[in-house]
């Protein structure tokens, strides 16, 4: 008996749900050579609103998890990811039209990166915190503290990144506690929906990770303005139009945001530094003794 092909369909990722569109709206998703491949949902500022809700609702409680139990969540995406290996290497090669050791090179690198970062989880507050000397009877302490939401473009460069730059951002953004809400590669954007897939049946709760999938260029003047949105990473949006737009990104975010990251060039390389960019210093007070 013959059967019908069941071609999968790409879906938005919010709030550990896969909505399509509010607006209907799909775009074409080819190869380098203009081969079609499938349809992606192409979000709209009433998606990237409800993202927003849903990273907010899920924060206090990402936030308030032990950094122990967030690095052993980062470390299962990592698991996951392994275990999906060959799925992920057969996407990028059809979207990125790259050889399928380039393309397991970029899945390697990923979970590689995903287990870096795990690692950092219950560390990187003993390097970003201090213990200020004081004079008086008491300790201060200063401790790095989740910002909140974050919001984030991913690296666009048509080939090399769609997944590993995915995880380049969102992976440092999570670590201390933040949630996040992402815009994933525009002409590649299949890895990222599935790695969502992997996000659903990980430990990561509902919420903490939101992926959407369409035109930076459209999504992110919405990101960058919103009141909710308590920082802004703007790896990939120095690929957007001419390459001047993440300045009026930046400007658009000065009057809400505490903190903007530039654009870079690639996937951002594995660092301390990109945690503890989203991050804000609290300082407490504790009396060395009771008299």
């Amino acid at each position: 008996m013959s059967r019908l092909t069941v071609p999968k369909t790409y879906k938005l990722y919010i709030g550990g749900a896969f909505p399509r569109s509010e607006s209907g709206r799909t775009y074409a998703v080819t190869t380098p050579k203009g081969a079609f491949l499938a349809n992606a949902a192409m979000a709209s500022r009433k998606d990237a609103r409800d993202a927003v809700v849903a990273a907010r609702a899920a924060q206090p409680k990402w936030a308030s998890a032990t950094a122990y139990n967030r690095g052993q969540v980062l470390y299962r995406i990592a698991e996951l990811l392994e275990g999906r290996r060959a799925q992920f290497v057969a996407e990028i090669v059809e979207s990125e039209g790259v050889t399928a050791a380039q393309a397991g090179a970029q899945v390697d690198a990923a979970i590689d990166l995903w287990v870096w970062y795990a690692g950092w989880a219950d560390k990187y507050a003993q390097v970003a915190g201090n213990g200020n000397p004081v004079s008086g009877p008491y300790f201060n302490i200063s401790v790095p503290d989740a910002m909140g939401v974050v919001a984030a473009i991913a690296p666009q460069e048509r080939t090399g990144v769609s997944l590993l730059g995915l995880a380049a951002v969102v992976a440092p953004i999570v670590l201390s506690g933040n949630s996040v809400v992402v815009v994933a590669n525009e002409a590649s954007p299949l890895s990222a929906i599935s790695l969502s897939e992997v996000l659903a049946t990980s430990d990561v709760p509902g919420g903490v990770i939101n992926i959407l999938t369409g035109s930076p260029a459209e999504i992110a003047p919405w990101l960058a303005s919103h009141a909710d949105v308590n920082a802004l990473d703007l790896a990939g949006a120095g690929s957007i139009g001419d390459g001047a737009a993440w300045i009026d990104l930046q400007i658009a975010a000065a009057e809400t945001l505490t903190r903007v990251l530039p654009p870079v060039v690639g996937a951002p390389a594995p660092s301390l530094e990109r945690v503890t960019a989203f991050v804000e210093t609290k300082t407490v007070w504790h009396t060395k003794a009771m008299a």
